[in-house]
């Protein structure tokens, strides 16, 4: 395993990822398809500091695991990352959403918002990790 190439994985994918995690449950879904009451009120930068390192986090752990299983296809990651959407952010997502009031539009946006992180960690490691 190349481990330059998985760190220029980790970083190039974890930055990308957070930009969708801004994107797809950001500001602007955040502040129309949610209820005020849920949310905590103040100030939300220490929230966002101790967050941000997680998009890095899971594309590391899925950048590792997939180059242990030997998937250094596109294909072959992306299958991964469906599977693992499939047994994690998806079925908490929605259980979250059974359970708290969260708004359909927030949920449905949430959840793509997963899949496209973990696709594009598959597909970097498909290009880069051979």
């Amino acid at each position: 395993m190349n481990w330059l190439r998985l760190v220029l994985i980790v970083v190039g994918s974890g930055v990308v990822s957070s930009l969708t995690d801004w994107c797809f449950a950001g500001d602007w879904i955040h502040r129309r398809f949610t209820y005020p009451e849920i949310w905590r009120q103040g100030a939300e930068g220490r929230a966002i500091a101790l967050t941000s390192p997680l998009p890095f986090l899971t594309c590391a752990v899925f950048a590792y695991v997939a180059a242990r299983l030997g998937l250094h296809s596109v294909s072959g990651a992306a299958k991964l990352a469906v599977a693992v959407w499939l047994i994690g952010p998806l079925p908490l997502i929605l259980t979250n959403a059974a359970f708290v009031k969260l708004h359909r539009v927030f949920v449905v946006s949430y959840s793509i918002g997963w899949l496209i992180k973990l696709l594009i960690v598959a597909v970097a490691v498909g290009w880069f990790l051979r």
